[in-house]
């Protein structure tokens, strides 16, 4: 898969294609469909598939300070999006001046003169152009005005397991509605409306050293993108996987407790993002590391004494090393 970062990267002699547009946050299940018909009109034209992205978000361009938390980084929603067959993953840089584009201008320079869209595939609720003013209707007939075809699929609903109701729920995936579960740290229903666990990304940074000094339970505390989408405070069941230095390949997967919080019995006041490692002792101070969340399995607590915490965090482990299936 191609990655270009404007589209000033577009190659020489570039033909038609077929072009998904938005800002595809999460790759829920919801963008897992719209993205892959997108895909197989692409292969039915013989031509490749262009999914074209935008960074920063553009609420953040439009009204400054209200960037919603993300789901995924670009690299990550790069590696998704190529699994369901993308060709080409195309960032464009969110201005001030793009945002202010009139929707004819946007359809006629963006997609017509410089990707040579033959088809357009997005969702019904699609809008772009300055202040949101374009939508369906209109790309239809510019559309016919320029030559290419526009397919609008609905929005995508399916049941969604919560925490408090194994059962399901039926629900539109979103990703505001995904974000939602997140903050209440909810993984359970987060993965269920993504299609795959929750994942934090990020680098492991020096902490307080408390964990293994003080408990016997020594953790790589990450520091993570701006934005990102953290879960509510909790202890949680999760993956940790490492990725070795100079690589985008992932390393060794392990079981992990992780800790979301302000240690409120050491009398915290900043939050952290601590894993404790199952079954390893390694120091992964510096390395890339991803996190994926599985269950919540308590809130963030205050305990009287040190003992009662490290009786606490023994369970803790038992409770992950079951819910993972991980026997130590």
């Amino acid at each position: 898969m191609q990655r270009w970062r404007g589209l000033e990267q577009i190659p020489g002699g570039w033909g038609r294609c077929v072009v998904t547009i938005g800002v595809f946050d999460g790759v829920h299940r919801g963008h897992q469909q719209l993205i892959t018909h997108a895909v197989q009109q692409a292969r039915r034209r013989n031509v490749p598939c262009v999914l074209m992205t935008f960074d920063p978000h553009p609420s953040e361009v439009v009204r400054p300070g209200s960037h919603p938390a993300q789901l995924t980084t670009l690299r990550r929603r790069a590696e998704l999006v190529e699994q369901l067959g993308v060709d080409v993953f195309c960032v464009l840089p969110f201005t001030r001046e793009v945002a202010r584009l009139p929707a004819e201008e946007f359809v006629h320079e963006m997609l017509v003169e410089r990707l040579h869209a033959a088809e357009i595939v997005v969702g019904e609720n699609f809008t772009f152009g300055h202040k949101a003013a374009g939508n369906i209707e209109l790309l239809a007939k510019l559309g016919e005005r320029f030559g290419f075809e526009v397919e609008s699929d609905a929005l995508v609903s399916g049941p969604v397991r919560r925490a408090d109701d194994p059962s399901g729920t039926s629900v539109t995936f979103s990703s505001t509605y995904i974000r939602s579960s997140i903050d209440a740290g909810d993984v359970v229903a987060a993965a269920s409306a993504l299609g795959r666990h929750h994942r934090l990304e990020g680098i492991v940074v020096r902490g307080a050293g408390r964990g293994g000094k003080e408990l016997g339970f020594p953790t790589a505390n990450l520091s993570t993108p701006s934005h990102a989408a953290i879960p509510a405070d909790g202890v949680y069941a999760g993956w940790f996987t490492h990725r070795r230095r100079g690589s985008v390949q992932p390393g060794r997967t392990l079981p992990a407790a992780v800790s979301v919080g302000s240690n409120p019995t050491f009398s915290g006041t900043e939050r952290t993002v601590e894993a404790y490692v199952l079954d390893i002792d390694a120091d992964f101070y510096g390395e890339h590391v991803d996190l994926d969340f599985v269950q919540r399995l308590r809130s963030m607590e205050r305990f009287d004494t040190v003992d009662a915490l490290i009786q606490q965090m023994h369970q803790d482990v038992v409770e992950t090393r079951r819910i993972l299936g991980a026997d130590g």
